[in-house]
């Protein structure tokens, strides 16, 4: 039986890697932080099935301590502070964590399990104001956010060590990839929950920065098999896992609104546009210049044909089936709080 240590296990990306490798027939450990309440985030349901031990990404000893128990033979590191416009509000932080947590990792590895493989979780950040169409793994890096200077770093550490220590080290450049369970704080979630809610009656209007942004969406469930296939072949590599396909949160937002039955007709430009119900005419969408970047990544667009071909990954989520999914789960989230609402208000 394979040993796997997840690092950011309770998150979107981990929970959906835990069921992967506990499928597999994989003894699964997972690494979280000591807090005052538990909770299990994402794996609440299989947390029975997963050996947790305590310990933090800028703390070496500790994550060694976690290497010695665990005995891993594949490390996954999917811990971060994953959330760019934190990163501007937090850069040292950001930086311990997604920079230099990554060294820790290493070092744990290289001191308790030499052979263990290495996953590191890189990001489309990094390529922030973009070099070229599409964005490949021999594109030039240009991060325009703490976050994405962060997860450069680790990047790059983790193509040393490889090289230096000869260890199983890679990086997935991971473009935006989302699911039901992604955190309400990222503008997918916002804008499926917020359209839930208003169409449930419960909110007004969801404001939003730059709709003209244009990502590369895929299911985070298709991104963590891609994962787990870089650390089976012979020798390590660094892979973009995309879609290959490019689309505007102005999209998003249409198809998550056309999901509940309501079609948006968008009037104005830029910081002034609004969208409104072709039906009723109420404004349920406006631009509110707050939520813009200090420094805006206009565009991310991915070229998958190096994992698509040495690894034998596809997307198997279409763009418009994940914002459907994201919209249905989050239209059941809020009618069942809803009737606990009424239940407890009598």
């Amino acid at each position: 039986m394979k040993k796997a240590l997840i690092t950011g296990i309770t998150g979107q990306d981990g929970s959906y890697l835990a069921e992967l490798l506990l499928e597999k027939g994989y003894e699964v450990y997972g690494i979280w932080r000591r807090k005052s309440y538990v909770d299990y985030g994402n794996v609440e349901h299989i947390k029975d099935k997963i050996k947790f031990i305590y310990a933090d990404m800028t703390d070496v000893v500790s994550l060694t301590t976690a290497m010695r128990i665990s005995q891993a033979d594949e490390v996954y590191n999917l811990a971060a502070q994953s959330f760019v416009a934190t990163s501007w509000e937090q850069p040292l932080v950001t930086a311990e964590i997604d920079a230099i947590g990554v060294t820790n990792m290493l070092e744990a590895i290289r001191t308790v399990k030499p052979e263990a493989r290495f996953y590191q979780a890189s990001t489309s950040e990094m390529f922030g104001l973009v070099q070229e169409m599409p964005q490949k793994e021999t594109t030039p890096f240009y991060p325009r956010s703490p976050y994405g200077v962060a997860k450069l770093y680790g990047h790059w550490i983790t193509k040393n060590y490889r090289e230096s220590y000869g260890l199983y080290a890679c990086s997935g450049i991971l473009f935006n990839h989302e699911s039901e369970r992604r955190g309400k704080e990222f503008v997918t979630r916002k804008i499926t929950d917020a359209a839930a809610r208003i169409k449930l009656g419960l909110q007004d209007c969801l404001e939003l920065g730059n709709l003209d942004s244009k990502r590369d969406w895929g299911h985070s469930k298709d991104y963590v098999y891609a994962m787990w296939l870089m650390l089976q072949q012979d020798k390590p590599d660094d892979y973009v896992v995309a879609t290959n396909e490019t689309r505007t949160v102005r999209e998003f937002v249409d198809i998550a609104f056309r999901t509940l039955g309501i079609e948006l007709k968008w009037q104005g430009k830029g910081k002034d546009e609004i969208g409104i119900d072709s039906v009723t005419g109420k404004v349920l969408v406006k631009v509110n210049p707050a939520f813009y970047r200090p420094a805006e990544v206009d565009v991310l667009l991915g070229d998958p044909s190096k994992a698509e071909r040495e690894l034998g990954w596809k997307r198997n989520i279409p763009f418009a089936e994940l914002v459907e999914r994201m919209v249905k789960n989050d239209l059941k989230l809020v009618e069942r709080e809803i009737k606990i609402n009424a239940t407890l208000n009598g």
